[in-house]
């Protein structure tokens, strides 16, 4: 460990000690003497201003995509994120921004939020060289959702020539065992109409490691081992429509669905002891065969009209979404394999979405004055049933495991914006008003929960320019977090026999107040961002001593005090060697009550990030990248420091039409998650997450056809992150 430790310092510091590549030749001699004026000599190394690849928008980074050198050997969209400043991916590489916020994913303006998986694959089939820029929003105004607490707005190329194109892209990833990722892209563009169609195919099987250690004071000892395989198979098609109705008018249309299916085989195991370690108390095994399926299918219409400074947009979503899934849990006693427990489970889950909105705005001399309407309205119905095996060796109903649950629930929204223009200073002001209308029933529970409240979320935000190198933004908004359905739905969720998390129906929405201030100079980018989040949703353990049950319940915490320090700077060292650093610092302070106990603590972590990229001859690109976390946690869990280091090598061919990639993530399988429970007295539960994310992987991108036309990608709305 002390030996990778030592090589991550080394490739992370190597710029600071390393010494460039001499100028040889006349014509590198005298390139450098231009230079020389706007450059530093360091130890013989060369640092020079890299090219302006970053900038502010109303405050919010906007880093370009295409044709940047920072994700030349980048595989695909979720790739590049990682190498963005600001914004982090986890080991599940689920996306993060401003300290661990979920952001909402738009395109060119416009939301596309769906589930994490469906998410993760289409982030997958967008190559680097579709995507122009990625603006980054950590702190969005009154004129988005409110539960926006982050955006990531990806604005794709566009290209009005006439005629077809298309592209696939394929990417093989091998470690233990093998996936697949293939997506073909195909638009034709005539003068009025532009037709796009979408079709991936991704499968493979990936696999998991959980292992766990507890004691308590009192009582028993347990060892846990966990086992997880999933083989994955995944379709998805979607086609749209773009027409360009004349100079004033604009009308899209889009339908999608996809289809996922799962097989699971988890295997485990539990030895326990007695306090003392010398008395074995009983030694089991379980397995839990898993088969699940999700198929959506959704349709999209989009409408727009402008007239010199007027515009009115209107968009209209409907959602379908089936989950299915069917288990069997079986406990054994590993010494005779007779057979503890048996129980099956049988879950539908059915969730339907309906929105429209329409918003306007028109320009009054440097001014512009924004306002809008939005409804929503969501049903979900949940059935899971348990059948357990009898002394008879039958299987019956079991009514303490199964579930009967619906939610219903309508948002009704508004809102007024209001910017104008002052020489270098721009101020954006902003009301929205959201009223919820909800009702939870928990058939199995007799147990209904209505809402019905109305928030009032302001915003503002001012930004001056002092000049091309020099900029200053101050935000500040209130934020509301609903909980999802499965928050709310109380149903057992399964790790183990004994360990499963269950859901809450009456969690309350919690809500964030923050500040944000943001400096750029040139391409050094500083940002600073502090707030109170209150009614904090979170997940706590409750441990049964005389049933070794461990259950995860959901609770509201009083409140949270958070801090966030970012700031990123492009170094380029030498004309071949580009360099770009990201440091991230963060600061919690929670209030936690737990097991009649209140337990307040702040916690200090940061990351630092250092992206490399080596211009070598006959057209190959190195990328080396490295990322190191500190320790961190909350109040009741110390999360252990980790980090990774990737290396990939880019090369196009064929007038770039063809582009190859070879790379290996995780090269010394170093991002696996450490946990500790930080209350002795009360549990001392150590625990580790394993997933396969160390692996070598070739990805393959060709272009054909006649234009280079790029239609707009299906919009969706932020109720449908909701729907899992």
């Amino acid at each position: 460990m002390m030996i990778k430790l030592w090589l991550f310092l080394l490739l992370l510091f190597l710029p600071i000690f390393g010494k460039a590549q001499k100028a040889t030749g006349n014509n590198e001699s005298d390139s450098l003497a231009r230079q020389k004026s706007s450059t530093t000599n360091i130890s013989e190394v060369v640092i020079q201003a890299a090219p302006r690849s970053v900038k502010l928008n109303d405050g919010n980074l906007t880093v370009a995509v295409s044709g940047n050198k920072d994700f030349k050997t980048s595989t695909h969209l979720l790739d590049v994120l990682r190498k963005t400043p600001g914004v982090t991916i986890d080991q599940e590489e689920g996306i993060f921004i401003g300290g661990r916020v979920t952001p909402a994913i738009f395109i060119d303006g416009k939301p596309i939020v769906m589930s994490n998986q469906e998410l993760q694959a289409y982030l997958r089939s967008l190559s680097p060289e579709m995507v122009e820029s990625l603006e980054v929003n950590t702190n969005p105004s009154s004129k988005y959702d409110a539960e926006f607490k982050g955006i990531i707005d990806i604005k794709l190329k566009k290209n009005t020539d006439l005629g077809w194109k298309g592209n696939y892209n394929g990417n093989l990833y091998a470690y233990k065992f093998n996936s697949r990722e293939n997506t073909l892209n195909l638009t034709y563009n005539t003068e009025k109409v532009a037709y796009s169609f979408q079709g991936g195919y991704n499968d493979g099987i990936s696999f998991y490691q959980y292992n766990a250690l507890q004691r308590l004071a009192n009582t028993n000892v347990m060892r846990t081992r966990t086992y997880q395989e999933d083989q994955v198979n995944v379709y998805n098609i979607q086609a749209g429509a773009d027409f360009r109705l004349n100079d004033k008018n604009r009308l899209r249309l889009n339908l999608r669905g996809s289809s996922r299916e799962i097989d699971r085989m988890r295997l485990g195991s539990l030895y326990t002891t007695d306090k003392s370690e010398k008395q074995l108390v009983f030694n089991t095994g379980n397995e839990n065969p898993m088969h699940y399926s999700q198929n959506n299918y959704g349709i999209t219409t989009d409408y727009s009209f402008q007239n010199k400074g007027f515009k009115i947009n209107f968009l209209g979503n409907y959602l379908s979404v089936k989950n299915k899934q069917k288990d069997d849990f079986i406990n054994r006693d590993k010494a005779s394999s007779e057979v503890l427990s048996y129980w099956k489970s049988d879950l539908v889950n059915k969730i339907d979405i309906y929105t429209g909105q329409i918003d306007a705005s028109q320009k009054i001399g440097e001014a512009e004055v924004e306002a809008g309407l939005k409804y929503s309205q969501s049903d979900t119905n949940n059935n899971i049933r348990y059948d357990t095996l009898s002394v008879n060796n039958q299987f019956a109903f079991d009514p303490d495991r199964s579930n009967l649950f619906s939610y219903k629930e309508k948002i009704l929204a508004g809102y007024l914006a209001y910017k104008q223009k002052f020489g270098k200073l721009q101020i954006n002001a902003g009301l929205r008003l959201e009223n919820t209308n909800s009702v939870s029933d928990a058939v199995t529970l007799d147990s209904i929960v209505s809402r019905n409240y109305l928030e009032w979320l302001p915003s503002f935000s001012a930004n001056y320019t002092f000049n091309k190198s020099n900029e200053l933004s101050l935000s500040y908004s209130r934020k509301i977090t609903r909980p999802v359905f499965s928050q709310l739905n109380p149903f057992r969720y399964y790790f183990s026999p004994l360990n499963y998390s269950i859901g809450n129906p009456y969690l309350q929405p919690s809500f964030t107040s923050q500040i944000k201030v943001t400096y750029r100079y040139k391409n050094w980018i500083t940002s600073f961002t502090i707030g109170k989040e209150k009614d904090v949703m979170a997940r706590y353990p409750i441990y049964n001593p005389k049933t070794n049950v461990l259950e995860y319940l959901g609770a509201n915490l009083p409140y949270r005090n958070f801090v966030v320090l970012e700031t990123s700077f492009p170094v380029k060292i030498t004309k071949w060697w580009n360099m770009t650093s990201q440091i991230a610092g963060n600061y919690n302070y929670e209030f936690r009550p737990y097991l009649d106990q209140v337990f307040t603590l702040g916690i200090y972590n940061y990351e630092i990030r250092v992206n490399q990229v080596f211009t070598l001859p006959k057209g190959y690109t190195v990328n080396l990248f490295a990322n190191y976390e500190s320790k961190t946690g909350n109040s009741l869990y110390i999360i252990k420091p980790r980090y990774s280091i990737d290396l990939s090598i880019q090369k196009s061919w064929l007038d770039n039409k063809l582009n190859t990639k070879i790379g290996y993530n995780n090269i010394f399988d170093t991002y696996d998650q450490q946990l500790e429970f930080r209350h002795k007295q009360i549990m001392d539960n150590q625990f580790r997450h394993w997933w396969d994310n160390s692996r070598f992987y070739f990805s393959l991108s060709y272009s054909f056809g006649g234009s280079k036309y790029q239609a707009k990608e299906s919009q969706r709305t932020e109720e449908e992150n909701r729907a899992r």
